[in-house]
């Protein structure tokens, strides 16, 4: 059974149909990719699975549950988590304390314990402390702990978010062109990184990347976009093959 399903999903913003009636799934441990011309609606795909929109029609499902009408918060307390096409980091903010922050929904201690820092409380945030020092190690950025955001290179501010969505603990993520920006070594690293991250724990991920070389060196499954719908779902060759990709992509003929 996938672990994430979209059913029929359609989403439109004016009349104009930025979804149409897509469905995908995502099963244990896969790493899919999903591509597409700019403005395929790939994005809106994210904003819908993360609770950012609600889906006009259709069904969001994750492990036999229905997220459609959850707001974001609880979609990732359930277990979905996400970076963002234009970072997003929190600029007033060490870089550890960006991770920390994605830790602080998950948190048990109350209002009260937190302005007096009950023993419970400080517990809880040596723990996420600690579990946030982790996160900076497996990225590469332990020694950058205490720095802002803003003076970190690009390549490492991406790293940063991925960390970033790693704190709340998901079996999901989703990745929105984690590569953009980042010349072929970056790349290169990233495509390690995300290997090696999956493995250890145990993610099932979905990646939207126009890094062509990025998506077919670590997606087993490709869906492929075009004016918000499904045109193409196989493996990186067949993608690689398949006439309606290559005509959504190089525009051959005209589109009704």
């Amino acid at each position: 059974m996938a672990i994430l399903e979209l059913k029929n999903v359609t989403r439109s913003f004016g009349g104009l149909a930025a979804v149409q009636s897509a469905s995908l799934e995502l099963h244990a441990g896969e790493r899919v990719g999903l591509i597409g011309p700019n403005g395929a609606g790939k994005t809106t795909l994210f904003n819908l699975i993360s609770g950012v929109y609600r889906p006009d029609s259709g069904d969001i499902v994750l492990r036999g549950e229905s997220l459609v009408g959850l707001p974001p918060h609880e979609i990732a307390l359930r277990g979905v988590t996400r970076t963002f096409q234009n970072i997003r980091l929190f600029g007033g903010m060490t870089v550890l304390d960006n991770v920390k922050a994605a830790q602080h929904h998950r948190a048990r201690s109350g209002l009260l314990a937190s302005m007096v820092r009950t023993r419970s409380f400080q517990r809880e945030e040596s723990a996420m402390e600690r579990a946030s020092l982790e996160l900076l190690r497996e990225v590469g950025l332990a020694d950058r702990r205490d720095a802002l955001p803003g003076e970190l290179p690009y390549g490492a501010q991406r790293r940063l978010e991925i960390a970033r969505a790693l704190a709340g603990g998901p079996q999901v993520l989703l990745l929105d062109e984690p590569a953009a920006g980042m010349n072929r070594a970056e790349t290169a690293e990233l495509m390690d990184l995300i290997l090696r991250l999956q493995r250890e724990r145990e993610l099932s991920i979905l990646l939207i990347e126009h890094q062509m070389a990025l998506v077919m060196g670590i997606c087993r499954r490709i869906y492929v976009l075009d004016f918000g719908e499904v045109i193409a779902h196989g493996t990186p060759a067949e993608i690689q093959n398949s006439p309606d990709v290559i005509e959504a992509y190089l525009g051959k003929g005209v589109r009704t």
